[in-house]
């Protein structure tokens, strides 16, 4: 995740849930993505170590855990970025544009100027932080399996070039990658846009009940309902797609929606019922991120501990490829 700002109900349910989980099946890599961050955000980069120490204690509110998976910086593993310029030796430039976020990055952010050489090779730096672990599996939804797919490409140009021997060699390539697709809910933002930070439309895990309480009473909803008698529309109604994601009482769910649809039920029920459900949620998350803050160093020194774990393996699969690009003195 790259250090931007604070993490919010998005980041939830789209990956920390799935992170958390996966850690009982595989051997976990979750990184700060700092460089990344500079891709479109390297005019502005004061927050960024304390956006990386925050984020990583809502990590471990979200239920990951230092101890079972492997918690590092990118900009502490400088074998990334060795990695990263070797693959761009072998990279033509057009696969690089066609990667479609490239070309939706450019159109949102038209603010910035993002004609730089970092922001156009951020897939292939991803390429490099995915292959340089020998990874099997990334955990990734449908948007993002295009920049998988260049991955497992360069990929499979860089070991025609340097690892011409067949799979089973002592000499092996670079790991192809496969996509472990799962599913992302898309949560609307408070006011019905796309959820952003520079909108100011979420709700972050670090609120508290009473910024939650607040920021759902702000709620959009159904425009055309005036009054609590005039039948409402409960599909892509935000607060109701927050009730299916968060609130784990389906009956009262259930009943919201129908009451709703007949006109029954104000707002302000509506509201009142989600943000208990958010808050009850979040209280967990949010007892674990505080106990996490409250121990002076602990957060750094979890990032120096797991980025020296990475870099050990980093370093092998740098030695491996050193070999085979024939760069020994």
């Amino acid at each position: 995740m790259r250090p931007t700002g604070r993490l919010h109900l998005g980041h939830l349910v789209g990956a920390l849930d799935n992170w958390a989980r996966l850690q009982a099946e595989y051997d976990c890599f979750y990184f700060v993505a700092d460089w990344h961050a500079l891709t479109s955000h390297y005019a502005d980069t004061g927050d960024l170590v304390a956006n990386a120490i925050d984020n990583v204690a809502d990590w471990i509110g979200a239920g990951l855990d230092p101890e079972q998976s492997t918690f590092f910086v990118q900009s502490l593993v400088p074998e990334h970025a060795e990695l990263y310029l070797l693959l761009q030796m072998v990279t033509p430039i057009p696969w690089l544009e066609r990667v479609p976020t490239y070309k939706e990055q450019m159109e949102q952010l038209a603010e910035r100027d993002l004609s730089s050489i970092g922001f156009l090779g951020y897939p292939l730096l991803q390429a490099a932080d995915v292959v340089i672990y020998d990874a099997n599996v990334v955990p990734v939804g449908e948007d993002q399996v295009p920049h998988l797919e260049l991955t497992r490409e360069v990929v499979r140009r860089f070991n025609n070039v340097y690892f011409p021997v067949p799979p089973d060699a002592p000499s092996r390539g670079l790991v192809e990658p496969l996509a472990l697709l799962t599913p992302t809910p898309r949560l609307p933002g408070l006011d019905n846009r796309k959820m952003s930070k520079s909108y100011q439309n979420t709700i972050d895990l670090a609120d508290s009940a009473d910024a939650v309480r607040q920021k759902v009473r702000q709620m959009y909803t159904d425009p055309k309902r005036v009054r609590a008698d005039i039948p409402g529309t409960v599909e892509g109604n935000p607060v109701f797609i927050y009730h299916d994601a968060f609130n784990p009482n389906r009956a009262e769910v259930d009943e919201l929606k129908a009451r709703y649809r007949a006109g029954t039920v104000g707002d302000v029920e509506v509201k009142t019922k989600l943000a208990m459900a958010i808050n009850a949620m979040l209280e967990p998350l949010r007892e674990r991120r505080e106990a996490a803050l409250a121990r002076p160093g602990y957060l750094r020194d979890v990032l120096f501990e797991g980025s020296a774990r990475a870099r050990v393996q980093a370093q092998q699969t740098l030695d491996r490829v050193r070999d085979a690009v024939r760069l020994r003195y």
